[in-house]
């Protein structure tokens, strides 16, 4: 009998131990930054697309590694969380899934930014200006040929049936105005150098200074340049009936995608600021504007990377201020 009594008492521990750590509190994210890369270290070097973000909000933060996810998960006292993704849809949309598959983080109210660099067609966008996306299309899903193999003129892409809801995000048009309204006086830095170089292109958007705007984001695997495959872009866009593109980068249709997968395609939005054309100088060949010799030759990297991060915060700084209205969702003012 004493036997069987000192088995129940273990028993009963047992139970209560599993209990408690069912019971544990998860690690409730309010706002989550999404980088895609980092030059080297998080803080006192060159900056890449994930320093400043680290420096505002995670010093001081819990530091946990995510099994599957190309780096560690940062979390501070106020719920803002923060990640290297990783370059690229692959890369991007695993360290997306590790994350949000993680059980040890409540998810269910968060809103989710993706943010780094990009590159803009002149057109439109000028260098260190910053992007909100209201729509976020995928380049790649689909049917291409090459130039000369299909008949003069006819189009040389053509999107695959089946595809629809991996290839096109349209974001929350109240998100995207709300973070708009919040964040369109912020004051953006500019160089010299930038200002130069902006003037070597005859289109007015091209020559302007930086600035705070909305317009479709092209995810793409591949760095596509030039003034053709820039107009294959807004085909594409047109195609799908997503607006003109502002911007072009390679994860945020990918991370966007998974997003929505888990259930939370009206709290993501995308932040993005281009640092080159996605065409070169006209008096210039394309190969030799992506010559690694002279990248960065706009002057516009440091500057861009840092007005993006200004405008995303001055968002999170008021999401957290305001959380008890923001927690419900979108407010309307």
């Amino acid at each position: 009998m004493k036997r069987f009594i000192f088995c129940m008492v273990i028993l009963v521990v047992m139970l209560c131990s599993v209990s408690s750590a069912l019971a544990q509190e998860k690690i409730k994210v309010r706002v989550f930054i999404g980088a895609q890369f980092e030059i080297g270290n998080n803080t006192g070097d060159e900056a890449g697309e994930f320093q400043h973000w680290y420096e505002r909000y995670f010093t001081a933060a819990q530091k946990i590694k995510v099994a599957g996810a190309e780096h560690a998960l940062f979390v501070n006292k106020d719920g803002v969380a923060g990640s290297v993704l990783g370059v690229g849809k692959v890369r991007s949309s695993s360290s997306m899934t590790a994350i949000l598959a993680d059980p040890r983080f409540d998810f269910s109210k968060t809103y989710f930014i993706i943010t780094g660099c990009a590159g803009t067609p002149p057109s439109v966008g000028t260098i260190a200006a910053v992007f909100w996306s209201d729509w976020l299309v995928d380049y790649d899903l689909g049917y291409r040929w090459a130039f000369g193999e299909v008949p003069a003129g006819a189009p040389l892409f053509a999107p695959r049936e089946g595809d629809e809801e991996a290839r096109l995000l349209k974001v929350n048009p109240a998100l995207v105005a709300r973070a708009y309204k919040l964040t369109k006086d912020t004051p953006l830095n500019d160089t010299e150098n930038s200002k130069k170089y902006r003037l070597k292109y005859p289109e007015e958007a091209a020559r302007r200074d930086p600035f705070v705007g909305i317009g479709s984001s092209v995810t793409a695997d591949t760095f596509f340049h030039g003034p053709g495959l820039s107009r294959e872009a807004q085909y594409i866009c047109d195609l799908y009936k997503a607006g003109t593109y502002s911007t072009t980068e390679m994860e945020g249709m990918a991370v966007a995608y998974v997003i929505k997968k888990y259930g939370h395609a009206d709290r993501v939005i995308s932040l993005r600021t281009p640092v080159n054309f996605d065409q070169g100088i006209p008096s210039e060949s394309i190969l030799k504007d992506v010559d690694p010799v002279l990248e960065g030759s706009s002057g516009s990297f440091a500057s861009g990377i840092h007005n993006v991060a200004k405008v995303g915060i001055r968002f999170v700084d008021h999401v957290i201020a305001n959380w008890s209205d923001w927690s419900k969702g979108v407010p309307e003012k």
